[in-house]
């Protein structure tokens, strides 16, 4: 089981996330900046077709995930105390770029794929507690260790209540892509303040606390 205050961060970090890809997916008119699995089907779709536009977009906004976890994975591990605040700081500049792109005139296509690098660095911010991934901006396999873990607990080969953890992960991107989209709704591309002063109260925790930040 993962412990509830390492739960609860990683749970606010999710929420954050859905938030944000609500935001990139009304902005960019059904493409996703986190959900990869589906961007590479619509890659596809628009690849058979010869759609280029949108097979262009996928392809950009696939390419910045990854670059994003490559980057965020690489500033994590330059250690415990200094990595996290030097991925959050990433994850930061890319939402302030999507956000200055987006208020100085430039078109969802180019300003919403900062949000990409944003949600691939997300991914390595915390690091896993027990069985649940913390903070994670996607939920497919979570969904399926939930289930995996039910079976498990059924059988009495897994903690009982271990699978209900997975399920508050996936609750809480659905309650944070409801957040923004009705953030989104009320003030625009001005919703995106809202996660970016999440994450900076974030970079202050571990930038005072350090790693004792993951354990309140």
């Amino acid at each position: 089981m993962t412990p509830a205050p390492q739960l609860s961060l990683g749970l606010l970090l999710t929420a954050a996330a859905g938030f944000i890809d609500a935001i990139g997916f009304i902005k960019l008119g059904g493409f996703y900046t986190s959900f990869m699995s589906g961007n590479t089907t619509q890659l596809g779709d628009a690849l058979a077709n010869g759609v280029w536009p949108a097979a262009l977009l996928t392809a950009s906004l696939v390419l910045l995930f990854f670059l994003g976890s490559v980057a965020g994975s690489a500033l994590a591990l330059t250690g415990r105390r200094w990595g996290p605040v030097f991925t959050l700081a990433l994850v930061l500049l890319a939402l302030v770029t999507a956000l200055s792109l987006t208020l100085t005139g430039y078109p969802a296509s180019q300003a919403m794929l900062a949000l990409a690098i944003a949600a691939g660095a997300q991914n390595a911010v915390l690091l896993s507690e027990g069985s649940v991934r913390l903070g994670t901006t996607f939920v497919t396999g979570t969904l399926f260790t939930a289930g995996q873990d039910l079976a498990r607990a059924l059988r009495r080969e897994a903690p009982p209540w271990r699978w209900a953890q997975h399920l508050l992960v996936w609750a809480s991107l659905l309650a944070g892509a409801a957040g923004g989209a009705l953030g989104y709704r009320a003030t625009d591309i001005y919703a995106l303040a809202l996660p970016l002063a999440v994450y900076a109260a974030f970079l202050v925790g571990f930038v005072i606390l350090g790693p004792r930040a993951a354990k309140l």
